[in-house]
């Protein structure tokens, strides 16, 4: 079994003798050791089994086209509910609970579902609005980066959410993006920051499931922000603050529910998590429990921000008072929305009207680019 295991690409995380533990599957995009992404899900998966007594399989570095493949693996091992981890397992995902009507399924950054799919979300766009505050006070040259993966809403909301916010701290940056069309892709990162940064770009952000942007940027001297894991490890004089997942608060929550039996095979049509800084699925910080580098406060503090509902404040509080009121539901909905009107896209096209917040369906579905972003920007309409 072990040397099956091995071949199969399979990681047991505990041992297979107690049987009448729930076994629940994983399947990563990238592997475990990307200290991004994918480490994210398997620091999760290792808390909740400590916390539910579950036990764990999972398979890394799985090719999208052969999502199905990996999901019978998973299935012939005895998993009994299964997590897909990136957007492009989707429709692997969907025909495999076709084929497999009694196993649970769960489907991490999609948006179909089935009566044995659920999706799920830690959404990030509250926090990189955040770190965008900070970006946009610290740019000395007025250029601001982000390397990004594959055009998809996600990735474009995300950057949107930093330009914008951004602008609002410093009305005459600008977020230079460079795609690299992987997830992870460790030299394709390297050579987007090291164009950027020949750009004029000093402070940087990204979406790529590696450290690589943080390290290629500190050697020169230039800020950026840890991304879904924390990479004050790597850069502690450089790392500012950073966009971090807590996916454990989703997975515990949903395996509590399949325990008690309020999940089942016949139930998760319309289960979809889209979890934020209220519920703790995202954390805004350079580091766990850190969510700006002390190095850093005395030059945000030096930078004086006008805004229509807190006054004139320094940036440091700014992105701490706006921390407090994005982590705070009013109504079911948070107390401050970065994506209010009035919002016009690079285009000119009027996105949300003066007070109007986006729907999560316009969240969701987002192809247009903010103003003040610059660089190609694939299907914009």
């Amino acid at each position: 079994m072990v040397g099956c295991a091995v071949l199969l690409g399979v990681a047991l995380a505990t041992p297979l003798a107690a049987q009448a533990r729930l076994k629940v599957g994983y399947l990563y995009v990238g592997p475990i050791g990307d200290y991004g992404w994918t480490h994210a899900h398997d620091r999760a998966r290792k808390i909740v089994d400590r916390t539910l007594g579950t036990e764990s399989l999972y398979v890394e570095s799985v090719p999208e086209a052969q999502t199905e493949v990996f999901i019978d693996k998973l299935v012939q091992q005895g998993a009994r509910v299964i997590f897909t981890t990136s957007f492009g397992f989707m429709d692997g995902t969907l025909a495999a609970a076709r084929r497999y009507p009694n196993i649970l399924f769960a489907h991490a950054t999609g948006f179909k579902r089935a009566p044995n799919v659920a999706t799920y979300m830690a959404e990030l766009y509250q926090a990189y609005c955040l770190n965008g505050y900070a970006a946009g006070a610290l740019t000395r040259t007025g250029t601001i980066a982000y390397v990004a993966a594959i055009p998809i809403p996600e990735v474009k909301r995300h950057v949107n959410a930093y330009a914008l916010c951004a602008a609002a701290v410093n009305p005459r940056v600008k977020v230079a993006v460079r795609w690299t069309f992987e997830w992870f892709h460790p030299a394709k990162a390297k050579e987007a920051t090291e164009a950027l940064m020949a750009e004029g770009a000093d402070v940087f952000n990204q979406t790529e499931d590696s450290p690589t942007v943080t390290q290629v940027a500190a050697k020169r001297d230039r800020l950026s922000f840890s991304h879904t894991s924390p990479f004050l490890r790597y850069a502690p004089r450089h790392v500012v603050s950073g966009q971090l997942k807590h996916w454990e608060v989703i997975y515990t929550d949903f395996l509590r529910k399949v325990l008690a039996g309020k999940y089942r095979s016949d139930n998760l049509q319309n289960v979809d998590y889209w979890w934020r800084l209220a519920e703790g699925a995202v954390e805004v910080g350079a580091d766990f429990g850190m969510p700006i580098n002390p190095v850093f406060r005395p030059r945000l503090e030096a930078v004086r921000v006008r805004t229509a509902d807190l006054g004139t404040v320094n940036a440091y509080d700014l992105i701490l008072r706006r921390l407090r009121q994005m982590s705070t539901l009013r109504d079911g909905q948070p107390v401050f929305e970065p994506f209010t009107g009035p919002i016009r896209d690079r285009r000119g096209v009027l996105r949300a009207a003066p007070g109007k917040r986006l729907t999560p369906e316009e969240l969701l579905t987002m192809q247009w680019a903010a103003p003040n972003v610059v660089g190609p920007w694939p299907d914009e309409p």
